[in-house]
């Protein structure tokens, strides 16, 4: 089983501390470290397609329309000058976005002197334990993005 896959049953088994809420195609959780504050990802509940593509035109339509809102009650949430959606896959191949609230200087100087996307920055800064939100300040992001996910759905 693959990562998305066990974190999204430990959503169906109520074990998943980042999960916000399920929309039709997928579901929405704060992502485990925050240097990015706001971080949140989007994952598609089935396992069984790997590629955008590879959805039938409804189902990839109302994926991506859902992602869109994700995106949307992300930005107002947490209030970043610029969204950043990322759709990979060669760690987890599962359909799942990152989506990234940016910030000026939250890359530091890496990337074109300080602008570039967030895999130019440090792996090790990214990751580093002290960017986990406390159990309190987990609660608070779940809050306030479930709020914007209610408000436009």
């Amino acid at each position: 089983m693959c990562l998305i896959c066990d974190r999204i049953e430990m959503i169906k088994n109520g074990t998943n501390p980042y999960f916000v809420k399920e929309l039709e195609t997928g579901y929405v959780v704060i992502g485990d470290h925050q240097h990015f504050y706001g971080y949140s990802l989007f994952l598609y509940k089935n396992h069984d397609k790997t590629e955008l593509f590879q959805l039938d035109k409804a189902e990839r339509s109302k994926f991506m329309e859902e992602m869109s809102i994700v995106a949307e009650a992300t930005s107002n949430a947490f209030h970043p000058e610029k969204m950043n959606y990322e759709l990979l896959g060669m760690g987890d191949a599962h359909l799942h976005w990152h989506l990234y609230p940016r910030r000026a200087g939250d890359i530091e100087n890496c990337g074109n002197n300080g602008v570039g996307p967030v895999w130019c920055y440090s792996f090790e800064k990214m990751y580093d334990d002290a960017n986990r939100p406390s159990p309190e300040e987990l609660e608070q992001m779940k809050d306030k993005l479930r709020t914007e996910l209610e408000k436009l759905l």
